[in-house]
This record gives structure tokens, sequence and C-alpha cells, in this order.
């Protein structure tokens, strides 16, 4: 095996398979990154059963063959290699990077042992990388953290017709995301994949700026079946689905008789920052609405801190409702600029936040405190 490839284009394709390498493993096979060079071409491999990330990029192939080295200590020889071409040769079990007079070796691993990683599905359909990164952001700030309800930690892809739904959940605030993708083929009915939230919004992010990207997936899997396949701009990520399905959510957003607020959104996320600093862990953050004004308040005894900040109030003359601080500072921050719109039961009870458009697709529910002192 031997090849010569641009460094910038290396340390790239290395440190994105790099991303699904687990962070400690008894077994270091696992810890390794899967090199494979032929026909003008290097393809970089990394997998650690949950996901599998893939990276490709053009080479001088001289000589075609697959390595596999240990993926941590490549990527911090990618970070210190000097710029210019990079060469590579494997030469019986000691693998060499060298460039501009700096040669480094490193002893394989045995590729034998090497798990074969999932198997990328078919192509299902495509959505805007941005809008879609930016959608996933939104809800996974819903998702449970808690891995002994893995259910819990997943965000829920709903694919209907040309219209994709994320939503996230940790029993004390739901979140609900619609954007417009475009379907592969004639397709059935909905078809829901639940998805580790932290690993979708690493995959997202990372994969913004491709343009287009590019869904795989099994619709004949069931809960918990398969995997599901992002790719776009050379990279590819596969990761694999959760057992289960998040509960419905349709009659926890019906909020009759609720009296509605809208604020600025930018403004009152402003606010709520500034109080917090004096919250401590578990006390709240009260906003009072009343008349044009709604006050944010955070604090007891002589530690407080309030500010005031224009809003509208419908349905009831004043209201008071409470929150934890980090849950409401997670769920305002998801919003844009603009006007914001919330819809109040009353204290410990549901309020709905939306962006105030007639058919909102951004919605995020939250649980109020019930005690205001």
């Amino acid at each position: 095996m031997e090849f010569r490839i641009a460094r910038g284009e290396f340390a790239e394709a290395v440190a994105w398979a790099a991303r699904a390498l687990p962070g400690r493993t008894p077994v270091p096979v696992l810890g390794g990154l899967l090199l494979t060079a032929q026909a003008g071409r290097l393809t970089v491999s990394g997998s650690d059963f949950e996901t599998a990330a893939r990276a490709g990029a053009d080479a001088e192939v001289t000589a075609a063959g697959r390595v596999l080295v240990l993926g941590r200590r490549l990527l911090d020889i990618c970070r210190v290699l000097p710029e210019g071409p990079v060469s590579c040769a494997l030469e019986g079990t000691r693998f060499t990077v060298e460039a501009d007079g700096t040669r480094f070796g490193m002893s394989t691993l045995p590729r034998e042992e090497y798990p074969a990683s999932p198997k990328a599905p078919a192509g299902y359909g495509a959505v805007d990388a941005a809008a879609f990164a930016t959608a996933v952001g939104q809800v996974a700030v819903a998702a449970g953290r808690d891995d002994t309800l893995p259910v819990l930690t997943g965000i829920q892809l709903r694919l209907e017709g040309d219209e994709m739904t994320l939503s996230a959940s940790d029993r004390y605030r739901y979140a609900v995301r619609r954007l417009e993708w475009k379907p592969q083929g004639g397709q059935g009915g909905a078809v829901e994949v639940l998805l580790p939230a932290r690993r979708l919004l690493e995959t997202a992010r990372s994969l913004a700026r491709c343009g287009t990207l590019r869904l795989g997936l099994d619709p004949a899997a069931g809960a918990g079946g398969g995997v599901a396949g992002f790719e776009g701009a050379g990279r590819r990520v596969v990761l694999r689905r959760l057992e289960g399905r998040l509960p419905g959510y349709g009659s926890l957003f019906e909020l009759t008789g609720a009296a509605v607020a809208e604020a600025e959104s930018g403004a009152l996320t402003e606010a709520v920052r500034r109080v917090a600093v004096v919250a401590e862990a578990n006390s709240p953050v009260r906003l009072e609405f009343a008349g044009d004004r709604v006050l944010v308040r955070a604090g007891f005894g002589e530690d407080v801190a309030q500010q005031r900040v224009p809003a509208a109030l419908r349905g009831a003359g004043e209201v008071t409702v409470a929150f934890n601080g980090a849950y409401l500072l997670d769920a305002l921050a998801s919003y844009e600029q603009g006007r914001l719109r919330m819809e109040i039961l009353g204290a410990g009870q549901r309020v709905l936040l939306t962006d105030g458009a007639s058919d909102p697709a951004h919605q995020h529910l939250l649980m109020s405190v019930k005690q205001l002192v």
C-alpha cells in the first residue's frame, strides 16, 4: 500500500472518520481507523458499533491496499504535519507518514479482527443540509441525558410525504420541528426513525455546509431495527437506530383556555440569561405578565435580579409562571429572532412556545414550576 495526498485533505478525512471512535475501549482494534487506497482514491473509516463514519479524498495511489492503525494517534500526527503533500506507505507491519522531511512510523493493528461496519442503507430522500442542522439543534435541547431511559435520549424523525418532523422529549419538555424534504421514488405511508440525539446533532452540524444531505433508510426495518445513513460532500455517517418510539404529543399541545403572551424572542432570551446568573441550581426563573410588560425575575432574599421586557398578554389580566432556568433558556434560545408566542395554562401546568405563525413549524412545550415563591 502506498499513496500520496494533500495534507489538508488527508487531515480532514482522518478527522471526519475519527468522530466515530469510542472514547475508551478495552479492545484496541475498536480504536482503529481503516485506510483503503485504490484507483486514485483514499477512504478513511471509523466505527464504534453505534456509529460508522467514512470520508474519501482524491489521492495518487501507487499501490492499492488497506491498513488499520490507531485512530487517535493518526489524528494527532495529522494535526502536526507540515504543509505540503503527504506520502504514506505500508512497510510490512509498519505504516509510515511523511511530509516535508518529517517522518512518522506507526505500528498496525490486526485488520482481520476489525468488525465490519454497518452497511449504509439505500437512499430514501434528501433535505437541505443547513435547514436540517438548524432543526436538529432546535429539538435536541429537549432530548434526555439519562442513558437508563434510552428512548428519551433520541430524536424521532417522522417522514411522511414531503414533510419531515423531528421531535424529542425528556418528560419535562417536548420539542417538535417540521421542515420540507424530498422523498426519493414512490414511497408508502409514514415512516418513523428514532436516532441518538447527541450523535445526530454532531452529524447534522458537521454536514451543515454540504448543500444537499442524502438520507438512507430501510423502511421495512421495525422500530429499533437497522440503521440510518446521512451522506453529503463525500462524507457519510451511519447511525444505529434506537429501539422504541417517543410518546405522542398531539393532546399535550392542545392548551384549551390558555392565556396568550407575545414578546420579542431575542429580548426575552437576553433578559432570562441576565437574571438567571443569581438563580441557584434548582431555583426558578419567574415571568410576570401584566399590561404591556413582562417582569423577568430570579433569586431569593437579597440575591435577586429582574428586568422588564415589552410583551402583550391576551386572555387574562395578569399571569405569573415560573420555570427551571436552564430549561427555559434552552427553549428560548432555540428560536430565531422574531415574535415569540406563549400559551400559558397557569403555574405548574403546561406552557407552549411557538414562533407565532398560524401553523408553526417549531413548537416547544415546557412544564412550569408549581412553587412561585
